[in-house]
Parts: C-alpha cells; structure tokens; sequence
C-alpha cells in the first residue's frame, strides 16, 4: 500500500527511512564559512605592514647579478613582513628581485632558501601586490639575484 493504513514494523521503517533520505536530498547543504581573507578575517591591506618607504625601496631598479630561473610563487604568510621570496633556487639568504613577464613589474626581495626542488615558490603579500599579482594567483615568475 502507497499512502496510510496498516503496515508492518519492517515496512513502516523502510518509510520512514526513505522518507528522511528523500529530505535530506532536498534540503540545501549548509558549509560552514570559508576561513581567511574572504570570510571577515583581515584584508590584505590590513595585513601588509610595509612602509611606503620600504615599497618604493623595492620598486626601485637594481643591477647586477644574474636570472636564477623561473618559478611559480604562491602567496606565503601574510603575516611575515616585508619583501620576499622563498624559493629553492637559492641555497643561501640573499638579495634579488623577481619580475613578473605578464606584466613587466618588478619588486627588490630578500631571497631565502626553500626546501623541495620541484615544490615551488612563496612571496610576501607585498611582493605578491608589488608585482600586481592577485593574492589567489599562481604567477610564473623570474628570479634573479643581485
């Protein structure tokens, strides 16, 4: 039987339990908010602390030295200051600047040596805006060292 009247124990459950699987497939999926800069947290410009000062040293043309190679950066900690690359093309701590070839836009960074060969590099929230990345992108980028 379809609609109401006299069932069984094991029918009556079999309902009930397709009933509740029919609900739940209609009701819409509640996630809880994504963490980080889109869900309330801090923005970028509250997290980057450097000085104009500090931006226009880094936007400032350098010389010498020679391309490290080209990597894909990722944004690092948002909360580390400053202008910076970490990377495994360097062994050592350094200076250099990275270029950004989508766009022509350079930025001074300290280089710091990065574990894993083939994993990729990360930039400073400064770096990452220096070169007119958005925080989200995955930019192939130049290394060069001065």
């Amino acid at each position: 039987m379809e609609g109401g009247g006299i069932v069984s124990r094991p029918e009556a459950v079999a309902r009930q339990e397709a009933a509740t699987v029919a609900a739940s497939a209609a009701a819409p999926v509640q996630r809880p908010p994504a963490s980080g800069l889109q869900s309330g947290g801090q923005t970028a410009a509250q997290l980057d602390t450097t000085t104009a000062a500090e931006k226009a040293a880094a936007a400032a043309p350098s010389s010498g030295g020679g391309k490290l190679g080209n990597t894909v950066a990722s944004l690092g900690d948002a909360t580390q200051a400053g202008f910076w690359i970490k990377t495994p093309l360097v062994s050592a701590p350094g200076k250099g600047r990275i270029v950004n070839p989508a766009n022509g836009k350079t930025a001074n960074v300290d280089l710091q040596p990065l574990g894993g060969g083939a994993s990729g590099s990360q930039l400073s929230l400064a770096a990452m805006q220096a070169i007119g990345a958005a925080l989200t992108d995955l930019p192939t980028i130049e290394v060069w060292q001065n």
